[in-house]
């Protein structure tokens, strides 16, 4: 692709609008496109890299420029991360930038710029992680997620699938965990292929596929996934289920749930009913008190785990932000606790890192009383999958290539 002048000025402006980390960069980037309509499809996807190449880099390349404003900064990723010569780069900048971002001394930098992580989050993790191995995972988080699909097992078998789609060429392999996951090389246009649009595949990371085999949901039974959102790990809890029983798909954005009616549509399943809350607090939810066999809390979180696909989210959160979302979250569990039957199984689950959004969460509930933790080194051992975090699920890109998540599984008391 031909950098020009135009084109850089583009990404800057677009970089530019990112930058306050007021709304979502893929929300930001798409308004962008849309106001830049006559844009061909290479130029769209420089701009996007650029932008998501500055995000994933944005600690180091600000130390490495004079003056970390969108231009620098896409000056920089072009040198230090694409590898552009001088030469080339003499055309849309100076001499003495170019230089001054060859000889930046990066040799020592703070562990937290190094790892590409915000201070208070290196803080965080401190206490339960070894500084190597802060700056593997931040490392890891920097790179571009691979895509996950999930076998619908209700439609079709992995092995069938992934033959398939190895038969048309593309590079596929299963996922190390997850029995349904396949993980493909590169990110092929997979909404546009048949096998999606008739319900047999569904994009989903691998470690949000393991939440449903934790939930370990049943044929007959009645579950809740408390926090559905659009629905992945719902469809593949009601695949489990063989589209029997009773499947509540609770959230309180509208918008989401309208994502996940398409998508239930493809799936072939009749067991799920989606249902808009209020708040975790609704009369639907408490109507089905002391009813429910199993419940999903995918809790919404910091998504700090996710930084592979949305490297800006560590700069639109903070210690606040984090804190209030610590207390949403005991609210929603104690909440969808009240839901289960005696002996009933409840997952909490988010994708973040922070062990005050994860142990701590669980540890609460478990000082309260009435619940007791099912380990899931045992659950997962049951399933012949060989994925030993303890007894509570941590998953790493750096250790396990998936988004980073973290899971417990807890029993309700008896009569």
């Amino acid at each position: 692709m031909e950098l020009s002048p135009p084109l850089l000025q583009l990404a800057t402006q677009a970089l530019d609008l990112v930058l306050d980390f007021k709304r979502p960069a893929d929300a930001v980037l798409s308004a962008f496109f849309r106001e830049h309509r006559k844009l061909g499809a290479r130029d769209r996807a420089f701009v996007a890299e650029a932008v998501f190449g500055v995000l994933r880099r944005y600690r180091y390349l600000s130390v490495v420029v004079p003056a970390a404003n969108p231009r620098t900064l896409i000056v920089a990723w072009l040198i230090k991360a694409r590898g552009m010569s001088g030469a080339t780069l003499e055309k849309f900048a100076k001499p003495e930038l170019i230089d001054h971002i060859r000889n930046a001394r990066t040799a020592e930098l703070p562990l937290a710029v190094a790892a590409e992580l915000p201070d208070w989050v290196v803080e965080a993790l401190q206490p339960a992680m070894s500084d190597a191995d802060i700056l593997a995972l931040g490392r890891a988080l920097q790179q571009p997620a691979p895509l996950d699909v999930r076998v619908n097992a209700h439609k079709a078998s992995r092995d069938a699938v992934q033959a398939q789609l190895q038969a048309e060429g593309l590079a596929v392999e299963a996922t190390p965990y997850s029995p349904w996951g396949l993980r493909f090389k590169d990110h092929p246009a997979i909404n546009r292929h048949p096998l999606f649009l008739d319900g047999s595949l569904e994009v989903q990371d691998e470690g949000s596929q393991l939440l449903a085999l934790l939930l370990g949901a049943r044929r007959g039974e009645m579950v809740c996934d408390f926090c559905a959102g659009a629905g992945g790990k719902t469809l593949a809890i009601g695949a489990m289920m063989a589209s029997s029983g009773r499947l509540y798909a609770f959230d309180v954005a509208e918008k989401r749930l309208a994502n996940l009616k398409p998508r239930l549509a493809r799936s072939g399943l009749s067991n799920v009913m989606p249902q808009l809350i209020a708040s975790e607090n609704d009369t639907r939810v408490k109507r089905l008190a002391g009813k429910l066999d199993r419940v999903l809390v995918d809790a919404p979180c910091s998504g700090l785990g996710t930084l592979r696909r949305n490297p800006d989210l560590k700069f639109r959160q903070s210690p606040e932000s984090v804190a209030e979302l610590t207390q949403k979250q005991a609210s929603i569990l104690r909440a969808a606790a009240k839901l289960l039957k005696p002996g009933g199984r409840l997952v909490y689950a988010t994708c973040s890192l922070l062990p005050a959004e994860n142990e701590a969460i669980i540890d609460g509930v478990l000082a309260q009383g009435g619940f007791s933790l099912l380990p899931v080194n045992e659950l997962l051992a049951q399933n012949k999958i060989g994925l030993d975090t303890g007894a509570m699920l941590k998953l790493s890109p750096a250790v396990h290539g998936t988004d980073g998540f973290f899971a417990a599984a807890l029993v309700k008391a008896g009569d």
